[in-house]
């Protein structure tokens, strides 16, 4: 499978309560992350990251899996076009 460039977006409702978990997600996937960036304190208790990729279709889809399933984060990811 071909790797893509792309992003992951990714809001944290609670960050004291489930940044670990976004944390541990991340460092899993730590191979395919070129850039990450946080805003760590946004609106009381929101947080912000974007990650940059370079992955496969499966490997995004897995991170964003996973990352969607911890309670209080929501993500969104998009790829380029061509590898």
């Amino acid at each position: 499978m071909d790797k893509r460039i792309g992003f992951v977006g990714i809001i944290i409702e609670n960050r004291t309560e489930h940044a670990e978990a976004v944390n541990r997600a991340l460092s899993d996937f730590g191979k395919n992350i070129v850039v990450r960036t946080g805003v760590p304190n946004v609106r009381g208790t929101y947080s912000v990251i974007t990650v940059v990729v370079d992955a496969t279709n499966e490997e995004i889809g897995a991170l964003t899996g996973r990352l969607g399933q911890i309670p209080g984060v929501s993500v969104k990811s998009a790829l380029a076009k061509d590898s």
